[in-house]
């Protein structure tokens, strides 16, 4: 009987089966406390009463349908608007990568109310508008993108392609037949969780939409702060949840059928000179950051423009307390700061360990299943798993609703799947035969990992790292409703001047979402000095 490469043939390490089975109560323990537990609860809450109401009426559907075919749209166009970007990340030298990289995940931090305004202004757009919705999210999306499939491709040994154009297949037919085979684990990995993102989107939808176009999250929203129907929004996020479901399992299939081990070579000297055809795929990377940085700097623009000309009072009133604020937006970046931390190390942790266990167990379905749960906080809306916090959390010691660790908890929810969706494609496709032939020599599960799987993952785990914290720190959905007023983020204050008539107002905002950007850009700069720092060790 013939064995599939990259499957779990051969010899178990000594402790395998114990130390799988404690790392996955450790990860499912926490995924139960802080995201299952919190969700049931509103669920049982507000599933007494309105299930036939809500499924009987025609919005609903209509909700649904657009939720879906958005999300799908919006995905669509950040595979196609990202791949270009992704080929230069991983095999053109280009000067200064490490700020390109910054500027290509700008974009994916910012509040995604200011980036809905950001493009009304941009696109003219006065009413209500599908398409401007499915470039908004696209926007927020590319780095995701270029990132997860940039990273696998970097790793992609180049001689396999090589030897394809050397037998005289042009670069098209050579990158259809022999790269992007090899890509298709990553290119899933990221459709997954950009559609993730797309259908539960909520500001993009509620400034573009108004109240036209409306999503399953945003009615989700409406229905529980506005209107207080919890029993029609827990119909609705059982809607949401079915949906996602479904669109983890058709991804899961899809990559189960590639995730196989792919020939992977150090990340030393992997790029080259483009030569031909390829420099149409570099021009189209230039016209996607080019898309890119619109309209950012529409944002800039905006912050140092008033209806009577240029100023910079939007700044000089941040730097100070009162009013709308309760703490300066320095302050305010500093929370932003602290959290993400937490949540970073919170992911990393878990998020390795995951990875860990979903590249042990040897039951495929275990795997499928716990694949799945892990993407699951990633489709089920913000505004649940808030509300579900502070019903749930106090009979907990110390009573956690009060704990500054409650919005890193809930940000380390949000950005651990994006550090699965990074580091398991890479970790999945190291021959299996490399590890066997190791158990083969005494070596113990630990050591099989630190010595067979780190020197092609290290790096996967840095962009992982910088990648979540960029994204914890955008992050607005659960800490909108969890951040105390006396310590607010970036994207809280935001989103409460925003809230807030008024030119100064107004004009606070833009140079908050400034301040924001420039807060991220620095922490991604530092993040890939340290990732360059590491690829000749790794």
């Amino acid at each position: 009987m013939t064995r599939e490469r990259g499957t779990h043939a051969g010899p178990r390490p000594r402790g395998h089966g114990a130390t799988t089975t404690a790392g996955a109560v450790l990860v499912l323990g926490f995924l139960g406390v802080f995201f299952a537990w919190p969700v049931v609860a509103i669920l049982r809450l507000g599933l007494r009463s309105g299930i036939d109401e809500v499924l009987t009426r025609p919005d609903t559907w209509r909700i649904v349908a657009f939720t879906l075919g958005q999300a799908a749209a919006s995905t669509v166009v950040a595979l196609l608007a990202g791949m270009p970007l992704a080929y230069v990340l991983a095999r053109v030298p280009v000067p200064a990568k490490a700020v390109l990289r910054a500027l290509i995940t700008v974009p994916f931090v910012l509040p995604t109310l200011v980036v809905g305004m950001a493009f009304r202004a941009l696109l003219g757009v006065s009413e209500p508008s599908a398409w401007a919705i499915v470039l908004a999210n696209a926007f927020f999306n590319i780095a995701v993108v270029a990132r997860t499939v940039g990273g696998l491709w970097a790793q992609l040994d180049p001689r396999a392609t090589d030897a394809a154009r050397g037998l005289g297949a042009g670069p098209f037919r050579a990158f259809r037949t022999v790269t992007l085979p090899a890509l298709r684990p990553a290119l899933w990995s990221a459709a997954a969780v950009v559609f993730l993102f797309c259908s539960t989107s909520f500001g993009v939808v509620l400034v573009l939409g108004g109240g036209r176009y409306r999503t399953l999250e945003t009615e989700i929203y409406l229905r529980t702060v506005r209107l207080l129907d919890l029993p029609g929004a827990a119909v609705l996020s059982l809607l949401q949840f079915a949906a996602v479901l479904a669109a983890l399992a058709v991804a899961a299939f899809a990559r189960r059928r590639r995730e196989s081990a792919l020939t992977l070579r150090r990340a030393r000297g992997a790029t080259r000179r483009p030569s031909g055809v390829e420099w149409v795929t570099v021009a189209a990377a230039g016209a996607v950051l080019l898309a890119l940085a619109a309209p950012i700097l529409a944002l800039l623009v905006r912050s140092v423009s008033s209806r009577t000309g240029w100023t910079l009072a939007g700044y000089r009133a941040l730097s100070g307390t009162g009013g709308v604020l309760d703490v300066s937006g320095w302050q305010a970046a500093w929370n932003s700061l602290r959290a993400a931390t937490d949540a970073t190390w919170m992911a990393l942790l878990l998020g390795i360990l995951a990875c860990l266990v979903l590249t042990s167990l040897r039951n495929r379905w275990a795997t499928e299943l716990m694949d799945a749960a892990l993407m699951l906080p990633l489709g089920v809306s913000a505004v649940t798993v808030g509300f579900g916090y502070l019903v749930t959390l106090h009979v907990l010691p110390g009573d956690l609703r009060t704990s500054p660790l409650l919005v890193p908890f809930a940000q380390a929810l949000v950005i651990t799947p994006l550090v699965i969706r990074t580091i398991l494609p890479v970790l999945r496709s190291v021959d299996q035969r490399v590890r066997s032939a190791a158990a083969t020599l005494g070596a113990g599960p630990w050591r099989i990992r630190r010595e067979v799987d780190l020197p092609l993952a290290g790096r996967a785990v840095v962009t992982a790292a910088g990648f979540g914290f960029v994204v914890a720190l955008g992050e607005f959905g659960a800490t909108g409703f969890l951040a105390r007023p006396e310590a607010p983020t970036l994207p809280v204050a935001i989103s409460a001047l925003i809230g807030r008539p008024g030119e100064l107002n107004t004009q606070m905002a833009y140079a908050a979402c400034v301040l924001l950007m420039l807060v991220t850009a620095g922490a991604v700069l530092v993040i890939e000095t340290l990732r360059s720092d590491l690829s000749g060790e790794f």
